[in-house]
Formats: structure tokens, C-alpha cells, sequence
């Protein structure tokens, strides 16, 4: 059994990653800094001190990247590439600032662009975290930075990761998929773990 790492991961499980990681081979290890929502490991993803190095064959992000300051985005990718095996992969999903940036240029920066679990969602939303979750005293919601296809691509060559696969999605989604492996591998791998992670 492999095991993946999901950071960040909030209220949410395996059953809510990709249809590869919900598979029964792999082992979830879910971490967060927020103890209340009963993370396996409390921590900041800034800091993965307790995680050993190798230990893990994936990286699962989903909509936490955006939570951190700019300067410590390259602190938090080398700490996914020290605890992947070299096999590794690192997974990650975040608001696509270039198709919401286009709906704020509509001048609907507090109109409703789709629905989620948490109620309407609006550009200011997808931009600075969801107002309604932050307005509730949750800060660990608020977003600190943001990213394009050619940032998220361009901080993953910075960090040292091997092949980079890289996808945009506009509306409804507005949102970023990106898989990054630590060793370099050849194009059909990519398109296989493409075909693996990205939604369909």
C-alpha cells in the first residue's frame, strides 16, 4: 500500500482527493493546522519537521497553497520534496487567479460565479478566501497569495521538481490542477498520472 500525504486537508478525506488516491491502495495521512478538524498530524505545512524524510509516495493539495504568504511558498514545496520518495508525486489544486481576475475586470467582483457546500461563491471569495468562513472567526481560511498556470509552474521548476504537468479550468471552476514528480519522467508517465488525478 502506498501512502499520500494530505495537507491541509480540512474537513475532508480521501473520498474527497482524485479518483486514483480514493482507490484502496493507497493510505491516507491527513495534516492540518486546525486541531479541530482531526488532522492525523497538527501542523503547518511550512514546517513538516515531523514527517520523515521519503516517507511518502504523494502530496495531495487542494485549495491550501493559496493560504500562505509568497515568501514561504518555496519553504513549503521543497519540505513536499524532501518527504516524497523519489518515485513521488506531488498533486495540487488552487484558484486560478487569471480566469477570476477576468470576472472582476467584468466589474462582478461580489456576484455569484457558482454554488459550493459552503453557500454562493463570488470572485472576492476565490481571491481572498471565503468572507463568510473568515467572517465566522475561521482566519485560517483567508488567502495570502495567489497563482496562474505560468506562476504555479514557474515555483514548481524553482523548487527543484522533476516533470511538471500544468491545467487551467474557467468557469464554473476557476481553479489550477498541477502534478509535479520529484525525478524526472517521460510524457507518457504525465499523461498517466493526468489521466489519474485530473478531474474528468
Amino acid at each position: 500500500m502506498k501512502t499520500f500525504l494530505h495537507v491541509g486537508c480540512g474537513h475532508k478525506t480521501k473520498d474527497q482527493t482524485t479518483l486514483e488516491f480514493q482507490k484502496p491502495s493507497w493510505k491516507e495521512i491527513r495534516l492540518d493546522i486546525n486541531p479541530e478538524v482531526q488532522p492525523d498530524i497538527i501542523g503547518s505545512t511550512t514546517d513538516l519537521s515531523n514527517v520523515a524524510t521519503g516517507s511518502v509516495a504523494a502530496v495531495f493539495s487542494s485549495h491550501n497553497i493559496e493560504h500562505i504568504y509568497p515568501h514561504e511558498i518555496q519553504t513549503t514545496l521543497l519540505e513536499y520534496l524532501r518527504i516524497l520518495n523519489s518515485d513521488g508525486i506531488f498533486v495540487v489544486t488552487c484558484p486560478d487567479l487569471q480566469s477570476v481576475c477576468a470576472v472582476v475586470a467584468d466589474d462582478k467582483l461580489t456576484e455569484k460565479v457558482y454554488d459550493s457546500p459552503a453557500g454562493p461563491i463570488t470572485p472576492l471569495d476565490i481571491l481572498y478566501g471565503h468572507m463568510a468562513s473568515v467572517a465566522a472567526g475561521n482566519i485560517f481560511m483567508a488567502h495570502k497569495c495567489g497563482f496562474t498556470r505560468k506562476t504555479l509552474t514557474e515555483s514548481l521548476v524553482k523548487a527543484g521538481f522533476g516533470t511538471i504537468i500544468a491545467r487551467r479550468r474557467e468557469h464554473p471552476y476557476y481553479d489550477l490542477w498541477a502534478i509535479a514528480t520529484k525525478s524526472q519522467v517521460e510524457e507518457s508517465r504525465m499523461k498517466e498520472l493526468a489521466q489519474q488525478h485530473f478531474p474528468k
